[in-house]
């Protein structure tokens, strides 16, 4: 008997040691914040588990990154903000696409059309120090790429994920990829579905969701230099909505694109990328669909956005030390809209579609690096972009104000179009310290954003001296950015600050009464001055072999110069602690949250997707998380998020509705106590 317990003891003891050797590394649970190891650069990885367990779109992935906060309007598709800033000042780009949501009320921002665990790389890149991806990102640009690697293409290669949560919570998840030294395929799918959640004083709220999305890409490699590639993509669902009167009951999106890659040509051209793309959005929200009726008639709203791309840019290899990119970009969208007040009587499908808006841009753009020495460079860029933009709505315009009246009014600008040419550059400098393991750094960019849709057209958008907000001017930011990177022993971090001051900021304000030409409460479009600054820091420290700790800070300022006052929508100071075990088989930690109060408030003002309601308190929330590496192929996580199950919301998220069934709240609240468990599986 004691021989066998003893055999059994080796046994055990090599099993664990296999165990340990095959997990060479147990993908760590994202708690605190993705680590910043480049200048303004965030990079991660979103398969990766994360808590507190994110809805299944882009918006709640990105939150998890220090100065990212979310609009909360239901369980899903909320409004990413960062740094204060939301809309288009933040450029959204699928594998290089641009795509644009369809809902005048920002019911379908672009990351609703995002499943992040579909993609394999995001990147941040913040702030006005870049010109390569697309015009008008002031507060940075967001990068969701699949990487194609083709030594690592050959044969066959799956991975799969499901996730169960509290509140019927459950994703699916499979990408499959599977080819030879000149070919490849690859498909992927995936599917998100719950149930309403509960608050922490058990109130349910509005928010159960069903979003799948289905892409495809083939390709043609025939050398380690060279890609060609066709890609599609398709996916629909639908959301119930905590903070207005109607639902969203589709979100198809169909997308195809063609894309070419050819790297390390070997002259002064070294590199050629080229891509052009087709995305199509059709919307669908109704108020009967997914919620009990009260209206006594049945409302629907069909928009749709139709939106075309190209992108070039060239490498150029000027010497040992010069380094460039230079290109040109394209891109047109058409909106148009059918709604009727009877849907019985009137099926939308039936109407005819009216163009309410199209909008078209040519960007012609350069950036260089210049290294003036084994430790320094200079990175710069410059961009013109040549917009035009036309109004097609009637010249009469039928509208419901703020108190659900419905009034008629004239639009002056119907027919019309304007034209700009807007200027954006950079130059920054990077200097790798030699004293310590330090990069330092410090840019200033300035960028001129032409005025979005939902900014001119949106809602029957109004300036505060006419009824139409088409010629609002366009936004001129200017920003100082600075910051460091460091990693020395068991310590690295970095810090990141920013101070920006912007020339007719764009101001959404509601609760505008208007007098002319009737007496209505409206919501106008309009410019003012801005100053806003902050900065985001994270540091990790290995304490030991198998123990970590990290935290992040955020905190941005905002005012606006023109009314003297608080600027709206800015987040309160947030900070973030964790505590991590792990030795490569079997991991545990837990992440404290802790978010300051905001009583720095513009009631009314705001952007886009929302305006401040008013003060907030602070709060503070308790997770943790384990996870088993089985072998290489298994790993298997699980959580509660919100431990004590705290009642709260988010300072920015939407007003509550009135939704018959449920409990109105101030904002929409939060989600109390969620327990999940997460399997990841790669063969």
């Amino acid at each position: 008997m004691s021989m066998k317990l003893k055999l059994s003891a080796v046994a055990v003891a090599l099993a664990m040691s296999n165990l340990a050797q095959a997990a060479e590394s147990l993908d760590e649970v994202v708690v605190t914040a993705p680590q910043s190891t480049e200048p303004l650069t965030v990079k991660t990885d979103p398969k990766k588990p994360r808590q507190p367990v994110p809805a299944h779109d882009g918006a709640d992935y990105l939150k998890t990154i220090p100065g990212f906060s979310v609009i909360r309007k239901g369980g899903t598709d909320g409004d990413p903000v960062f740094r204060g800033m939301a809309g288009s000042r933040l450029n959204i780009l699928l594998d290089g696409e641009q795509i644009l949501g369809g809902c005048g009320m920002r019911m379908d921002p672009p990351t609703a059309y995002v499943f992040p665990a579909s993609y394999d790389r995001i990147t941040l890149l913040k702030g006005p120090q870049t010109v390569l991806y697309g015009p008008g990102n002031s507060a940075a640009a967001v990068l969701f790429e699949r990487v194609v690697d083709r030594a690592g293409q050959v044969g066959t290669q799956a991975q799969g994920s499901l996730m169960l949560g509290s509140f019927g919570r459950n994703d699916e998840m499979l990408d499959v990829k599977t080819g030879n030294a000149n070919y490849y395929l690859r498909a992927g799918a995936t599917r998100t579905d719950s149930n309403d959640y509960e608050d922490g004083n058990g109130k349910a709220v509005h928010s159960a969701y069903t979003r799948w999305s289905a892409n495809g890409a083939v390709g043609w490699t025939p050398d380690d230099n060279t890609r060609l590639e066709m890609t599609a993509a398709r996916s629909d669902g639908h959301a119930a909505y905590a903070d207005r009167s109607m639902d969203g009951v589709k979100f198809a999106r169909d997308n195809v694109g063609l894309k070419l890659d050819k790297q390390h040509m070997g002259g002064t051209l070294d590199s050629v990328e080229a891509q052009v793309y087709y995305n199509y959005v059709d919307h669908v929200m109704d108020n009967y669909s997914l919620r009990t009726q009260t209206a006594m008639t049945k409302m629907v709203s069909n928009p749709d956005r139709e939106t075309m791309g190209l992108r070039s840019v060239f490498g150029l290899a000027m010497s040992d030390t010069t380094r460039a990119k230079v290109g040109v970009d394209y891109q047109s969208n058409k909106h148009t809209l059918r709604s009727t007040m009877n849907q019985t009587t009137t099926p939308y499908e039936l109407m005819a579609r009216t163009e309410d808006a199209n909008f078209r841009n040519y960007g012609v753009f350069g950036e260089a690096t210049y290294d003036t020495s084994d430790s320094s460079r200079v990175v710069g860029g410059l961009r013109v972009d040549s917009w035009h933009a036309e109004d097609k709505r009637a010249a009469m315009l039928m509208a419901r104000d703020a108190n659900n009246v419905a009034y008629t009014v004239a639009n002056p600008t119907s027919g019309q179009s304007r034209d700009k040419m807007l200027n954006s550059g950079f130059v920054r400098l990077e200097r790798d310290m030699s004293a310590t393991p330090a990069t330092v750094y410090a840019g200033i960019g300035h960028t001129e954003r032409f005025p979005d849709y939902w900014e001119l057209i949106s809602a029957n958008k109004e300036s505060l001296t006419t009824t139409s907000a088409f010629n609002t001017n366009p936004e001129k930011t200017t920003q100082l950015d600075a910051g460091l990177h460091f990693s020395e022993g068991a310590v690295s971090g970095s810090v990141s600050a920013f101070y920006s001051k912007v020339k007719d900021f764009i101001l959404i304000q509601s609760g505008v009464v208007k007098t002319v030409p009737t007496t209505r409460t409206i919501t106008v479009t309009r410019n003012v001055d801005a100053t806003t600054y902050g900065a985001e820091a994270g540091m990790a420290w290995q304490l030991a072999d198998s123990w970590k700790m990290d935290g992040s800070l955020a905190y941005v300022h905002g005012n606006n110069d023109t009314d003297g006052t608080a600027l709206g929508q800015i987040p309160p100071l947030e900070a973030r602690l964790g505590l991590n075990y792990d030795d490569k088989v079997w991991s545990f930690g837990g992440l404290l949250r802790a978010v300051a109060a905001q009583k720095r408030v513009a009631v009314k003002q705001g952007n886009i997707a929302g305006q401040d309601i008013g003060a907030s308190s602070g709060f503070s929330v308790f997770s943790v998380n384990g996870g088993w590496r089985a072998n290489k192929t298994v790993q298997v996580t699980a959580g509660v998020d919100n431990v004590f199950n705290k009642t709260y919301a988010e300072h920015i998220s939407r007003s509550g509705a009135m939704v018959s069934g449920y409990t109105q709240t101030t904002r929409v609240n939060e989600m109390g106590r969620n327990v999940w468990m997460k399997a990841n599986i790669e063969f």
